[in-house]
């Protein structure tokens, strides 16, 4: 009998035979072997880019098809009895009448890493006919759906199976334990739908019992219990479960399984545990442990870990030093130990790994000054000790490691100089980041010599004590530079400015004096908050590729060049604090890239450009403190992806549009309208719009991406809130902070109640308008409210008792209304003082002086003396005495926090006042209990009327 397969691919089909000649046929596969359509963007483990490993193409039908390329035959019975089509570019599904199943002596079948798709389960009746199946290879192909259980309990002879890289979800069946003979199973990175139960993976686990290879990762195993794992083959070797969900102790026996060689559990971050003091499994290779939850310390006895090549134990909760046990590993290439709150001395054994290319130990609390001499490190590439307390200077050494690709030391406690002269050495180095130490400086004195810095795209050295700009770096193929925060005073001169032809990024916050210096073509520009003059040249705007420009906080003059509208790629322009006049250019084209616009602090005037309804992707637009007179334009509320809308202290007038469409302002999360002119009531459409105020979204980030390199960069905003007659500045970045201030407007009528459905909610504030009507019952459900002012307006009736499920606010401000009633009392409202009410002189109860006529009480009675150890002061008063001395020490615990650690005034007013609070009640409460020994039960119980 004659095996064959037909892939047919816009050109005559081919079909493998034995012994045959190569003859058409009319079955169909449906089995394209064209040109791939795209190249192949697979992820970080597997390969990238169009491959072609099997052309069929190639199969020469004049040949006996046994020696073609991906075909195995059978020595003795010339059946095709393996067939290798992995990375053909091969599109399409698989159907029943496939010539590919007419193949049913195939032991095994490699389609992976293809085009294939389709659900699986329609075509699992076809894979039963290879009876004697061994192995058989699907991955990274587009099947998708569930997987029949039918498939486990009938290819009973596999020993082989790897699903991975595919889009099944669902529940992985029970009769996958059926597949007894299984040596490796990979259904790892399937989609976050897929899952394992409890039981199904406890009987495969007890059942699977010649199981060497184990790959589950991205699978949910939530519902798993850990003590399932003790169930394992003894001779597993890899065992490879990250971002599976698992959560609970890990047991340490899977450590020590004899054979395995392979440990992955990234990224479970509820998974806990301690690593082993002995017993360790001899043979492990790779162990990877990244943030998890894994506590305790390194034990020493990693160093018996003899043939490991790669360990990473990042984001754990190890404590303790890094034990100086290194010194046997002289495989090891790769390690990682990043935030894991460590301590302690850099372990010297670690710069003696002679293999070693890769090191993190960033992010911990390691202190004191490098090794005086290493020499063993000459393959080490990447080395990442930053967010650490290391002193002293930068050993020279260091600058030998001609290997070396990557060098971050910033945030340290390092000193000294570093020279170009010994960069230079570093022939391989492409990213230096040494920022963040304030003693470090990098001396600019081969600024008149061409240094060659062949691979450098990235130098960061802000935060340091760089006093010139360092030109010598202008020859390189430099890409980024911060300088930031450093004390490059004066100006740069066009000597300076010349070269730098590789230049894509810079930052500059220093002392920068004169004009703006123009460098060669940029795509991100950063020369804020220096002392910079002038106007803003047009030249900036040849710039084609500018994604990033930033002259905020400066003295610039001058207008805004309209040319900047016309910058296709630009996404953030923040040109806020300095002294531009005139209009903002009505040029943003179509179809514009701008997501930050920030014109703030400004003397801007004339309208709101209408172009800047081009700007579809706009996400931050902040035109405050200029002289803008204008209406609120309409053409605002076709911005669907603004979150941040800020106009405050304009010249602003008009009301705000009632009729807008359902998905207008539903991404804003900021809208400041304060300190302008607006008129008319609240349009209940915007409150039940802003979707963005109701439940909490994820928290987005803007990344660039250069290369291989990323940048990620935050935009903070400055947010001024006025409540209670004092202006705060909240540096929060806006993607996290929801607010809304339309204070000092001339709003008017009664708020509406669907303001409550804005439960999210941080910061509201209505001041200083004309709203009349009672404050509505679901501010109570506002219940992440932070502060909360709804000052000098004509509000009535009482306050809703509903307000004190508002158990964050910290700030209250009800002055000057025409409230009226007793004070409701619980929470956060027994903290705030007589100015959260002033002005209201309807108002009763506590904290005001005025009673309320319905809670009437009795004077507070004469304490208790009792004479303790010889003295004559009134016991309770002792008590008082004890307390206030308690406040003292506080206070200057309190003072010690703020002078040290630069914490806002706010918050230690929160606490102080909470503690103040506390002690009062706590006083009362002893007072009551004191007094209630000596009387009856009805004076008793009139004291607790006196000081509830």
């Amino acid at each position: 009998m004659r095996d064959s397969i037909l892939l047919n691919g816009g050109r005559p089909p081919f079909r493998l035979q034995r012994g045959l000649v190569w003859e058409p046929s009319h079955l169909h596969a449906h089995l394209q072997a064209a040109h791939c359509p795209t190249p192949l963007h697979l992820d970080n483990y597997r390969m990238s880019g169009t491959y072609l490993k099997i052309d069929v193409e190639s199969w020469n039908k004049s040949i006996d098809c046994c020696s073609w390329e991906g075909v195995e035959c059978d020595n003795v019975t010339g059946h095709v009895i393996g067939l290798d089509l992995s990375h053909s570019c091969l599109v399409g599904s698989l159907f029943a009448n496939n010539s590919l199943f007419q193949l049913h002596n195939l032991q095994w079948l490699d389609l992976s890493s293809n085009y294939l798709g389709g659900s699986l389960l329609e075509n699992t009746s076809c894979l039963f006919r290879f009876h004697g199946l061994q192995r058989l290879n699907l991955a990274d192909n587009g099947f998708n759906g569930t997987i029949s259980s039918k498939l486990f309990s009938q290819l009973v002879s596999l020993t082989h199976l790897n699903l991975s890289n595919n889009g099944f979800y669902g529940l992985i069946p029970h009769q996958i334990s059926l597949l007894s003979s299984l040596v490796s199973l990979d259904l790892s990175f399937y989609s976050y739908e897929s899952r394992f139960d409890g039981q199904g993976f406890d009987m495969l686990a007890r059942n699977v019992t010649k199981l060497r290879n184990l790959a589950l990762d991205d699978v949910d195993m939530s519902d798993v219990a850990l003590t399932s794992f003790l169930n394992l083959s003894s001779s597993l070797e890899h065992l490879s479960l990250s971002e599976c969900k698992l959560h609970g102790e890990f047991p340490t026996q899977v450590f020590q399984l004899p054979n395995l060689k392979v440990l992955d559990l990234r990224e479970n971050e509820n998974l806990t545990g301690y690593l082993p003091n002995t017993n360790w499994s001899s043979g492990l290779e790779l162990l990877y442990l990244s943030n998890c939850g894994f506590r305790g310390s390194i034990p020493a006895s990693f160093g018996n870990l003899t043939q490991i090549i790669s360990v990473d134990l990042s984001k754990n909760s190890l404590e303790g030093q890094i034990p100086d046990v290194f010194g046997n590993l002289r495989k090891l290439t790769s390690l990682s130990i990043s935030s894991c709150n460590l301590s302690g001395p850099l372990p010297i054994t670690i710069f003696n790994l002679t293999k070693i290319t890769f090191l993190d130990l960033s992010n911990n609390h390691l202190e004191g000054p490098f090794p005086n001499h290493v020499s063993e490190l000459q393959f080490l590439e990447e080395l990442r000790l930053y967010d650490n307390s290391i002193s002293g200077g930068v050993p020279s050494w260091l600058f030998d490691l001609v290997s070396l690709t990557s060098l971050d030391l910033s945030s340290n406690n390092l000193s000294g100089v570093i020279k170009p002269d010994m960069l230079s050495k570093l022939t391989s180095l492409m990213f230096l980041v040494v920022s963040s130490n304030s003693l470090l400086s990098l001396s600019t004195s081969g600024n008149d010599l061409n240094y060659s810095f062949p691979q450098l795209t990235t130098v960061r050295f802000s935060g340091g004590r760089v006093r010139q700009f360092p030109s010598f770096f202008r020859t390189s193929n430099l890409e980024q530079l911060d300088l930031s925060n450093n004390m490059i005073s004066g100006g740069i001169s066009k000597w300076e400015a010349e070269g730098w032809e590789g230049l894509r990024w810079t930052n500059s916050l220093n002392l920068l004096e004169s004009s703006i210096p123009i460098l060669k073509e940029l795509e991100q520009f950063i020369i804020s908050e220096n002392k910079l003059t002038g106007n803003v040249p047009s030249s900036i705007c040849n710039w084609s590729s500018l994604v990033l420009l930033d002259l905020s906080e400066n003295s610039l003059s001058g207008t805004i060049p309209d040319c900047l509208g016309n910058l296709s790629y630009l996404e953030t322009l923040d040109l806020e604090m300095n002294n531009f006049i005139g209009k903002i250019p009505n040029s943003f084209v179509n179809n514009s890239e701008l997501r930050h616009l920030l014109l703030n602090d400004n003397q801007l005037e004339g309208l709101v450009p209408s172009s800047l309804a081009n700007t579809t992707s706009l996400e931050l637009l902040n035109l405050g403190n200029n002289k803008l007179t204008d209406r609120f334009s309409g053409w605002l509320a076709s911005l669907s992806s603004l979150e941040v809308l800020i106009l405050r202290f304009n010249r602003l007038y008009g009301s705000l549009p009632h009729s807008i469409a359902s998905s207008n302002f539903s991404a804003l999360r900021i809208i400041d309208l304060s300190a302008n002119e607006f008129t008319g009531t609240l349009p209940t459409k915007l409150l039940r719009n802003l979707r963005a105020m109701k439940p909490r979204e994820r928290v987005t980030s803007y990344s660039i991406v250069f290369g291989a390199f990323e940048l990620n960069i935050t935009f903070e905003n400055h947010v001024n809130v006025t409540t209670k007659r004092l202006e705060m500045e909240l540096r929060k970045t806006y993607d996290i902070f929801i607010s809304m201030d339309l204070s000092n407007n001339q709003f008017s009528g009664e708020i509406p109640e669907d303001v409550g459905q804005l439960i999210s909610l941080q910061m509201l504030n209505f001041s200083h308008n004309n709203f009349t009507g009672p404050i509505p019952t679901s501010f109570g459900n506002l219940v992440a409210l932070e502060s909360l002012d709804l000052s000098s307006n004509k509000f009535n009736g009482g306050i809703p008792s509903q307000v004190t499920n508002l158990t964050f606010l910290e700030v209250l401000n009800l002055s000057n209304n025409n409230l009226v009633g007793p004070i409701p009392h619980g929470n956060q409202f027994d903290t705030f003082d007589n100015d959260s009410y002033s002005g209201n002189l309807g108002l009763c109860g506590l904290p005001l002086s005025k009673q309320c006529v319905n809670h009437r009480g009795l004077d507070p009675p004469s304490p208790l003396v009792v004479e303790h150890e010889g003295s004559k002061i009134p016991f309770f008063w002792q008590v008082v005495m004890m307390g206030y001395g308690s406040v003292v020490v506080i206070g200057l615990s309190l003072g010690y926090i703020v002078f040290t650690t630069g914490r806002p005034w706010w918050f230690v007013r929160k606490v102080e006042r909470d503690w103040q609070y506390n002690f009062t009640k706590w006083v009362q409460r002893n007072k009551i209990e004191m007094l209630s020994n000596r009387a009856n039960s009805d004076k008793a119980e009139s004291d607790i009327h006196v000081f509830e």
